[in-house]
């Protein structure tokens, strides 16, 4: 299915914030009914959730965006780190008129939204970690997949992007069992994006996010919020065992770990899996089957 059709239903629009410029935003549900704000990872964009809000939205208001430097949002010369997204992401939801949210965040976007939610906790109501970066990797595992992923973000960084590369990266995110979900048009889609001149000028200091991984670490015992770090087997950073780790850190947290083949992109991958478990734990604040810190 096209991801258009996946969206169909969904509101497409730019929102002005204070200093982040204009920032895209896919939104779906009634507003009256409580928020979930999703965000994608590093180097990525909202269709990251093209499967999701619509079913999600039924019971949620839901709203994807594009970070700043990302997607089709707005590209300032800034000097972009986890801190500062967590800043953008403030910034929308006052624009949005959202005192507070649950927040769903996937790589970049969980190492954001629980920075976020640490420095303001009064604006977070549930907190769902999902694949998240930002986590002290415990493992060796752990640690060679986080280098790989650096030399890989210098190889594409420092030539032009082509389908070739982007579907690449894109079977990067994905079980092997999922590679058909790298198609033709979420491959243009996002050569689209990375080709864009504003693109290409913002890649070099997004990329280096990950190559300053350690200096922005989540201090996870400081979490407050109720959250759920909901992980994959076969995520390709960040293993389970620095999942788990994490989770023990942070009292009263639960483990959720997908059981369908995923790696990744859960959301993406296994999206019933996904929306089953989203709905639990941002109705009810639990998960049946979810370990327990």
């Amino acid at each position: 299915m096209s991801l258009w059709l996946d969206m169909l239903g969904t509101e497409i629009r730019f929102v002005q914030t204070r200093n982040f410029g204009r920032i895209r935003i896919a939104e779906a549900g009634d507003r009256k009914a409580e928020t979930i704000l999703f965000q994608h990872g590093i180097n990525g964009h909202l269709e990251a959730y093209a499967k999701n809000l619509i079913a999600l939205s039924r019971e949620f208001h839901v709203v994807a965006f594009d970070y700043v430097g990302h997607g089709l949002s707005d590209k300032p010369p800034l000097e972009y780190t986890p801190p500062l997204l967590a800043e953008q992401l403030g910034e929308l939801m006052d624009a949005l008129d959202l005192e507070a949210a649950h927040l769903s965040g996937e790589s970049l976007g969980g190492w954001v939204s629980a920075l976020f939610a640490i420095k303001y906790p009064h604006r977070v109501k549930r907190l769902m970690l999902n694949t998240a970066g930002g986590l002290p990797v415990v493992s060796a595992k752990g640690k060679a997949d986080l280098q790989n992923l650096i030399s890989l973000n210098e190889r594409n960084v420092n030539n032009v992007p082509t389908e070739q590369s982007v579907k690449a990266r894109l079977e990067w995110l994905m079980h092997e069992n999922n590679r058909h979900l790298v198609n033709e048009e979420l491959i243009a889609l996002r050569l689209g994006i990375y080709l864009r001149p504003e693109t290409r000028a913002v890649a070099p200091t997004i990329n280096r996010i990950i190559n300053r991984h350690d200096e922005f670490l989540i201090p996870v015992e400081q979490l407050s919020c109720p959250t759920l770090f909901l992980w994959t087997v076969d995520n390709p950073i960040h293993d389970l065992e620095t999942a788990r780790a994490a989770a023990a850190r942070v009292p009263g947290s639960q483990l959720y770990i997908m059981k369908g083949d995923a790696a990744h992109w859960p959301q993406y991958e296994v999206p019933e899996e996904f929306d089953a478990v989203t709905c639990e734990f941002f109705h009810t604040g639990k998960v049946n089957g979810a370990e327990s810190a």
